[in-house]
């Protein structure tokens, strides 16, 4: 692999204009599929379970009731409290009379309630709480927020004594909440990458390269939501992910890239070294990062598919503008790329040696010290590890927050008075009955519904027109995520059988919820058994090594493990309440399994740069433990600099509202810092010293039938031992 990404990045750099207009025509042509899908009418993005036992039953339950599906099950609730008295008040029942009056007039309306009607009142036992349901139609994205925002212009001028929140299944749409955050996170990687290369024109290069792969891979994603409905978390993961990896590939090639100019190979041939070398090591942390996502189809979600394969697209233009655009652009920057002290010695003829010792520094120092206390230090970094993911033993996961992700929203409030005043009745269960003669049956099963824990009302059944099945709302004492009602739910599946000789079976949003969630968790057992399995393949064949894969993966568990643990501490029991993003409620269900795919993509990363530099120079006749000494010096500066753009990075959107986004951002930041500077700056040297040369045992069998990936450019080693001086040949080649 390194001889054909060698010849790729020879290519770019000799056929630049070339490579960088066919990057503007992909862009052009995105944006142009992105402009006439826009115009096109689409519905919103839906987050539908399929294949569990409420959205079966969901669907027997439409057949036999049809009047019960369709565009009047959504609906908006209106809730009133007003600030003095109770709502049966005159002055209050006619304030409330005309706000319901205005409401019935929004384009989209198919009914409103009336919440002080007699036959049907919708009231609180002290009277100061009121609500009123309003249905309406299908309605498209944009209908959506239309209708959404007319809802909020009534809010907002109704008589201030009347309170008015909005609640229900409509919430605002539209782009999720940012900050500054995302922006300083980029300015401050810039910092770094101009500090690490010691040139501002190589920083620009690398962050210009990140910066214009997000925006492909944005516009990629996008086209492909104008054509049909897509999540804005998709499009946050995309973003983010995009952005770190994009940085951090750039910077891998460039620093060989600098490192080969230093040893006085000419311009040409040390991009085309540098692609061989770093550029392979790129590929195979890119393809782990894909691999894994992309393996997010063991969920059988679609909307978990949909952020896997966002994201995996934007790692994938990552990638190959590491390889090709960012040589065309080196070849503009030649010895440019190296700081003004570097060029200076290189006018003097003072060459880099790669096979030298290097200058001690922290780095070295802190390598060698791990080397020479290994016990200390592993016992030492995994107490660290364990410690952090404590934490996570108390994890609760929801598929989603009840009332919205804000605790200050208007759809939280409405959320949280509904439920003070009427426990479980925005979030009902649908018991659907079916058996012989069900009619002289459903009050019998209604007497043993009621009679069940978490049960506060039941309503009496709907027959259908054969009479074979009914159809029975259940309204359970606590909401949706509370595990009294996760309870009901698996008690009436258990006495599914046994309740008056009908089958019972539970539908409805409550448990769909709930059976999403149960769904996530198993699917999260597969995940991971299944990124274990990928790990210990890929990293066999790219080390020929047995042990140092086994070692390597444990490792990522427990950063694994200390993201979810810190995550809980701050997302669920609400430490860090600094942070802008709504905290105190349980972990969307969805966020362990992409932290598990995310995460294992960074840590193979930061695997392949260190052991590939390590296994380098173990090849090349070190011992051991000044294998380790020399490649952790030669690695340990960018592979800093590397895990610290991703933390601003991640930290960047973790600092901002959107709760999806910024739980997402928090948890990677955490797993980054964790793998990079505690995994493998720590237990992985460490481990290594421990075990000497049979960290590199292998089978002979086994490592006959392996591939040669060559990460670490060994053709290219022969090739140049047959080519001229690369000192007797023009170092700068500009232009």
């Amino acid at each position: 692999m390194s001889t054909f990404l060698s010849h790729l990045g020879r290519f770019s750099a000799r056929f630049r204009w070339l490579v960088i207009g066919a990057w503007l025509l992909i862009m052009a042509v995105l944006i142009g599929i992105f402009v006439v899908g826009s115009g096109i009418e689409k519905d919103a993005a839906t987050t539908s379970i399929p294949d569990t036992k409420a959205s079966q039953a969901l669907e027997r339950m439409n057949k036999e009731f049809p009047s019960t599906t369709g565009a009047d099950t959504a609906s908006l609730q209106l809730v009133f409290q007003p600030k003095s008295g109770d709502v049966t008040d005159a002055t209050t029942a006619k304030q409330i009379e005309s706000f319901l009056a205005k409401a019935d007039k929004v384009d989209g309306v198919k009914s409103v309630s009336d919440p002080l009607n007699a036959e049907q009142p919708y009231i609180s036992k002290d009277r100061t709480v009121a609500v009123a349901t309003l249905t309406y139609g299908d309605l498209t994205k944009a209908q959506q927020t239309k209708f959404y925002d007319a809802a909020l212009d009534l809010q907002e001028n109704a008589p201030p004594a009347l309170g008015v929140e909005l609640g229900g299944n409509l919430v605002p749409l539209g782009a999720p909440a940012t900050g500054p955050g995302e922006g300083a996170g980029v300015i401050i990687a810039f910092i770094i990458l101009a500090i690490t290369f010691g040139s501002l024109l190589a920083a620009g290069i690398n962050l210009l390269v990140a910066v214009y792969g997000v925006g492909v891979g944005l516009i990629g994603v996008l086209a492909y939501g104008a054509l049909t409905p897509i999540g804005d978390n998709a499009i946050i993961l995309a973003t983010m992910l995009g952005l770190a990896v994009g940085i951090d590939y750039s910077l891998f090639i460039l620093s060989r890239f600098k490192t080969e100019l230093r040893s006085g190979r000419r311009v040409d041939d040390a991009i085309a070294r540098a692609t061989g070398t770093a550029g392979t090591a790129v590929v195979f942390a890119g393809m782990t990062v894909v691999v894994a996502l992309v393996a997010l189809l063991v969920a059988n979600l679609s909307y978990i598919t949909e952020m896997g394969v966002a994201a995996a697209f934007a790692v994938a233009v990552a990638v190959l503008l590491s390889l090709t655009l960012l040589p065309a652009l080196m070849r503009f920057m030649g010895v440019k790329a190296l700081s003004k002290k570097h060029r200076a010695a290189l006018q003097r003829g003072e060459l880099f040696t790669e096979d030298g010792p290097q200058k001690r520094g922290v780095l070295r120092s802190w390598g060698s010290f791990v080397v020479k206390r290994p016990i200390v230090s592993l016992l030492g970094g995994v107490l660290v590890l364990v410690v952090v993911a404590l934490p996570m033993l108390s994890m609760k996961t929801a598929s989603n927050v009840p009332g919205g992700s804000d605790p200050e929203s208007t759809e939280r409030t409405a959320y949280n008075l509904i439920v003070d005043e009427f426990g479980g009745i925005q979030s009902p269960l649908i018991v659907l009955a079916e058996g012989d003669d069900i009619t002289s049956k459903t009050a019998v099963i209604e007497k043993e519904l009621t009679a069940l824990d978490g049960v506060q009302q039941v309503v009496p059944a709907q027959v259908s027109s054969d009479g074979d099945y009914a159809r029975i709302t259940v309204i359970p004492t606590e909401g949706p995520i509370d595990d009294s009602t996760k309870d009901l739910v698996h008690q009436i599946r258990d006495d599914a059988d046994s309740i008056s000789g009908a089958h019972l079976e539970v539908t409805g949003e409550t448990a769909i919820g709930i059976d999403s969630d149960d769904q996530l968790a198993q699917a999260l057992v597969k995940y991971v058994v299944v990124i274990v399995v990928i790990s210990i393949i890929l990293l066999i064949v790219l080390f020929r090594s047995l042990l140092i894969p086994v070692i390597a993966t444990l490792g990522y568990l427990l950063s694994v493990g200390a993201s979810f643990g810190a995550s809980v501490a701050v997302f669920q029991w609400g430490w860090l309440d600094f942070l802008p993003a709504p905290q105190g409620d349980p972990m969307l269900s969805i966020l362990p399994l992409l932290l598990v795919g995310v995460l294992f993509g960074l840590a193979m990363d930061y695997q392949v740069f260190l052991v590939s530099r390590i296994q380098e120079m173990y090849r090349k006749g070190l011992d051991p433990k000044q294998a380790i000494r020399e490649g952790f010096s030669r690695s340990g500066p960018v592979l800093v600099a590397a895990a610290s753009i991703m933390i601003v990075v991640f930290g960047g959107f973790a600092t901002g509202e959107f709760a999806i986004g910024a739980s997402i951002a928090f948890g990677l930041l955490v797993g980054v810092a964790a793998d990079a500077f505690i995994v493998r700056m720590v237990l992985m040297p460490a481990a290594l010293s421990l075990l000497g040369r049979s960290a590199w045992w292998i089978p002979k069998w086994l490592d006959k039938v392996l591939p040669d990936v060559d990460v670490e450019g060994h053709a290219l080693d022969e090739h140049d031992a047959a080519a001229p001086a690369a000192q007797d040949q023009p170092r700068v080649l500009v232009g």
